[in-house]
């Protein structure tokens, strides 16, 4: 008899403290809430084509940036075997935070060197209860190295250099498609011309489609709504492929896009995208990825 009041007093303390403890862990998730739960992975290149896409890196990673541009001329005397004309720019682009992205580069073809930041304000939810966008703030700067022919254009130091603000809004809309639209402000020191702008206003439309685990297709547009005057541009047009093999992202794009710096290729696209040359570019984007916090980790 004895032995049975302890075994039910025992079994009477279990029962309680199991529902004490479901009430408690109840009203801490009441208190502290589920972690929000953010979209991954949008655009996972820094870069959707030519242009910025809302992707930042986590901090302390450094991405080795390599960007080549191959195009053919219509004059005979300079046409080479695979590609007439060749453009590479060079960048190092730094995480600070997991959203704050910085980077700067150099291009060999018109000889402009550039820096820019990018800052993540507002991050996509896919719990349904935050923000269904992402959106990212870009500022970037660009310098005009190469010697500047013309004698009525002031060969100072302001007229060298141009400002770049972008706001990066982009959606992850289903697991395999993403879309970006870019609103951009351009200010150029460089005049060509008295008629020409020196303040643009133009519009980006980007867009990416899984194909795979490690593959996707994508496709850019900007248009400008005052362009140069004093000579032709066009909208700059890439459509493309990318490939994911572990650190390494690469890029595969056919485009009318030569130069690779915003304000330079927004503004100063001189072909229209067809298979006439120089109109039709071939273009190859390189991304390497070091993990300077996980070798800090292993150490």
């Amino acid at each position: 008899m004895k032995a049975r009041k302890i075994v039910l007093c025992f079994l009477w303390v279990c029962t309680t403290t199991s529902t004490w403890s479901q009430d408690l862990l109840g009203l801490l998730d009441k208190e502290h809430g589920e972690a929000p739960q953010y979209t991954q992975a949008t655009f996972k290149f820094t870069r959707i084509a030519f242009g910025h896409s809302i992707e930042t890196r986590k901090k302390g990673i450094l991405d080795v940036f390599v960007a080549n541009r191959f195009w053919n001329t219509p004059a005979e005397r300079s046409q080479s075997f695979a590609a007439d004309r060749l453009s590479t720019r060079i960048a190092l682009e730094y995480g600070v935070s997991d959203r704050l992205l910085v980077g700067f580069g150099g291009t060999t073809y018109d000889g402009l060197f550039d820096a820019f930041l990018k800052y993540k304000l507002l991050r996509q939810r896919s719990d349904r209860q935050g923000a269904p966008i992402s959106l990212t703030f870009l500022q970037a700067s660009s310098y005009f190295s190469e010697g500047i022919v013309s004698p009525f254009i002031a060969d100072d130091f302001s007229n060298r250099l141009a400002f770049t603000s972008q706001l990066l809004i982009g959606k992850k809309i289903s697991p395999n498609f993403s879309l970006q639209i870019t609103p951009t402000f351009i200010h150029r020191g460089l005049e060509y011309a008295e008629r020409d702008p020196q303040s643009h206003f133009a519009i980006g439309f980007g867009g990416r489609y899984k194909l795979g685990n490690h593959v996707s297709v994508m496709s850019e547009y900007y248009y400008t709504a005052n362009p140069i005057e004093s000579f032709d541009t066009y909208g700059p047009f890439a459509l493309g492929v990318n490939w994911e093999i572990g650190d390494v992202m690469l890029q595969f794009m056919l485009t009318n896009a030569v130069r690779m710096v915003e304000d330079a290729f927004i503004t100063g696209t001189r072909n229209n995208f067809n298979f006439r040359n120089p109109n039709l570019n071939f273009g190859f984007n390189m991304t390497y990825i070091i993990h300077f916090k996980r070798h800090l980790k292993q150490k």
